[in-house]
């Protein structure tokens, strides 16, 4: 039988709810403005911390509310006529003016794609065919020639990126952006709030975050780092971390998943292989300015592998907390970047 441990998408975004709670009695002192809600197939939460002047005169969750639909509308594959479908199914040579969010994350999916070999936003079909996007889960594990024949529809080499749009130079390639569109929405979210004048806040979808500021009483924000654990519903803290005015995202071959005949396969695939990725790395955290980079930072060095992602971080003076399986327990690497956030 096979077992399928996966988040249900969702297309629309509902269950909003705002909450603004009063702390204090001073019209200067710093209060907590807190909004939640469902997006992109997950939950969001955010905390601001402000005067209470200053967020009374603003109204926040419909501005929040119309931008995560936007991005969603985008960037979704579970939605039909979404931007990106629209893209998929385009044929090859046929030019496609995009939206500015579209350009800003195939643009930067683009860039980390040929900087890092194992990011690759054209996985759309191999993410299909191993049941990790809207299509049913597989029954059998794919052949080769299956998996060789997607192969050859894959890598950002064949994307054309122009001024006056996007297009694609074999047909049969397709998109998805579950690497990044989470990041740029939290990006976007903070983008928001910091044109309101806020600057002390923490944004969070779907476990991915970005915080600026500090909290009440010139408190640095904490942020947890989860302890790698294959049994579902356990969640235990592993390090707890002071990001700094930074996005964090962790990626981990832990938490989605399926098994079938036997096999665990993670939703983490191997653009080079076609495979889903199997080895003793098991979670990778990054910090970055940019929650959306950060978020492709860490599905790509989780792809690699241990010695590979500790030398790309090395290389690029990134940030990066390792996690990976022994037979003793667990192996930790920090990155001399990452040190001074612990």
């Amino acid at each position: 039988m096979n077992r399928v441990f996966h988040p249900q998408a969702l297309i629309a975004i509902f269950f909003l709810t705002l909450t603004l709670l009063i702390s204090g009695c001073g019209k200067n002192e710093p209060q907590e403005l807190y909004l939640e809600g469902k997006t992109m197939g997950t939950t969001y939460h955010i905390k601001v911390f402000a005067e209470q002047e200053k967020l009374a005169s603003l109204n926040l969750l419909p501005e929040v509310t119309q931008l995560l639909k936007d991005i969603n509308l985008s960037m979704s594959t579970y939605i039909k006529d979404s931007e990106i479908n629209q893209f998929n199914r385009l044929p090859a040579g046929e030019v496609m003016p995009i939206s500015s969010d579209f350009r800003a994350v195939v643009s930067e999916s683009i860039r980390l794609g040929k900087s890092t070999k194992t990011l690759d936003v054209t996985m759309g079909p191999l993410i299909d065919l191993w049941g990790f996007g809207p299509d049913k889960k597989p029954t059998k594990r794919p052949t080769n020639e299956a998996l060789l024949a997607m192969i050859a529809k894959i890598g950002v080499d064949k994307l054309i990126l122009t001024d006056q749009g996007l297009a694609k130079s074999i047909d049969g390639l397709a998109l998805s952006f579950s690497a990044t569109a989470k990041g740029y929405g939290i990006d976007k979210v903070a983008e928001l709030l910091e044109s309101h004048g806020l600057t002390n806040y923490m944004v969070e979808i779907g476990g991915e975050l970005r915080v600026s500021g500090k909290k009440p009483n010139d408190l640095d924000w904490r942020i947890a780092i989860e302890q790698p654990d294959t049994e579902l519903g356990v969640r235990k803290v592993h390090k707890v971390l002071a990001p700094g005015n930074n996005g964090i995202a962790t990626s981990g071959d832990y938490r989605i998943f399926y098994e079938m005949e036997g096999v665990t396969y993670s939703h983490l695939i191997d653009p080079v292989t076609g495979m889903p990725s199997r080895h003793d790395l098991v979670s990778v955290t990054v910090l970055h300015p940019s929650a959306m980079t950060a978020d492709g930072l860490a599905t790509a060095l989780t792809v690699m592998g241990m010695e590979k992602a500790k030398a790309y971080a090395q290389e690029h003076d990134l940030p990066v907390y390792l996690i990976a399986k022994s037979e003793d327990g667990l192996v930790t690497y920090s990155s001399p970047a990452f040190k001074p956030y612990l």
